[in-house]
């Protein structure tokens, strides 16, 4: 394949990860890959059967900001030139063109959007293979914040054409295709919400998205949408790694017998095992998923619709626990009322009552009393009766005296 040939195409993909070793656990469980060393310090090749299909890195410590991510690199005939032309159409440079050794040349922009890609030459040597019919990449899909803009940057500088569009309504817009070398390879669609930044999510073939999901779910991993039929037989899958990175997995029409693994198109001869990662280019015939116009619309409109019934469904679940717990705390309003009545009820007999009773004793002290004087006065006045007596007693015997000594 001559670098004229290259421009355009999606040659390569790269997991840029926070940890590159749960990471390659964790896709061999979910896609029909397997690992291979290469011949650079720290970057492992992924592959499907034969064929390189995508590679694994740490995460650069100098973009700490950055999360987890797949990359995807665009071929080009020269990545200086292309540079060049992307940074005067708006883009910018994220890592300057560089080489890798006796494999290309590449170099990290950010669209004008801020969707981060890469751009690849690729070097001397035997073109890659063709696309294995399980575990290559089929469809590319851009989430932006100008589709319109979106679509002349990128097809001013690989060449891509404007497809069909589809008008999913509302604030969805239209879901637009676009074209390259007269395939449908991929999608662009508005991003939802102003803090969602724009970004590129790339599908990969699998046999059975049902067991993908599964094994997503059992090894860490987000299911984010899915799994789902879409017109024409496909199902895809929306998910995210442990790590944070979001890709996508679509199974082909189950209605049509899927050619076992070995019996997928016949690679190119594997490479040296010692070789630098080589990015793989995506064949005209399987530049495109079963129905991919309609498969990656569906995928967004039933996303959305989801979201926009889950949302309703619960702000109609959220109103009735409102007016559940309105009603219950006008009811405990009730009951406090009533206890507070009652409390000032039974505090207004209470005080009566303890009126009455410092009445009632009032009334007996000082009946109490009163007769207690009484009693007093009545016995000082028989004291003064008995004085009286002894004093009438005492008169009595001098007079008796008296007299006797009289008659004497």
């Amino acid at each position: 394949m001559s670098n004229t040939e290259v421009l355009g195409r999606f040659v390569w993909h790269e997991l840029l990860t926070t940890d590159t070793a749960a990471a390659a656990a964790f896709y061999l469980k979910v896609l029909p890959w397997r690992t291979a060393p290469s011949s650079m310090p720290g970057y492992t090749i992924w592959m499907a059967g034969q064929t390189q299909v995508a590679g694994l890195m740490a995460l650069p410590t100098e973009g700490s900001a950055t999360p987890p991510h797949w990359l995807i690199y665009v071929g080009t005939p020269s990545v200086d030139a292309a540079c060049n032309q992307a940074q005067g159409l708006g883009a910018r440079v994220v890592k300057p063109p560089a080489d890798i050794p006796n494999v290309g040349r590449f170099a990290v922009l950010a669209d004008p959007q801020g969707a981060t890609f890469a751009l690849f030459t690729p070097g001397g040597g035997p073109p890659p293979g063709p696309q294995p019919a399980q575990g290559g990449f089929s469809w590319h899909e851009l989430a932006t914040t100008d589709v319109t803009g979106a679509l002349r940057f990128y097809g001013e500088l690989f060449g891509w054409r404007k497809g069909p569009g589809h008008d999913m309504g509302g604030a969805m817009g239209v879901y637009q295709l676009f074209e390259h070398g007269g395939n449908q390879v991929g999608g662009m669609h508005s991003v939802q919400g102003p803090s969602t930044p724009s970004s590129w999510l790339s599908y990969v073939h699998v046999a059975d998205s049902n067991r993908a999901v599964a094994a997503v779910k059992a090894g860490g991993g987000r299911l984010l949408h899915g799994p789902m039929e879409v017109p024409g037989g496909s199902w895809i899958a929306l998910l995210m790694d442990p790590q944070g990175g979001a890709f996508a997995v679509q199974e082909a029409p189950r209605a049509v017998t899927q050619p076992k693994p070995a019996a997928a198109a016949k690679p190119a001869a594997p490479p040296k095992p010692a070789a630098p990662p080589k990015p793989a280019a995506t064949p005209k015939a399987a530049a495109a998923p079963t129905a991919p116009a309609v498969t990656a619309a569906k995928v967004v409109v039933a996303a959305k619709v989801a979201k926009k019934a889950k949302k309703a469904k619960k702000a109609a679940k959220k109103a009735v626990k409102k007016a559940v717990k309105k009603a219950v705390r006008r009811k405990a309003a009730a009951r406090r009322a009533t206890r507070r009545g009652a409390r000032r009820t039974s505090r207004r007999g209470a005080r009566a009552v303890r009126r009455a009773a410092r009445g009632a004793r009032r009334s007996v002290r000082r009946a109490a009393r009163r007769g207690t004087r009484a009693v007093r006065r009545g016995a000082r006045a028989v004291r003064r009766g008995a004085r009286a007596v002894r004093r009438g007693a005492r008169a009595a015997r001098r007079g008796a005296r008296r007299a006797a000594r009289r008659r004497r």
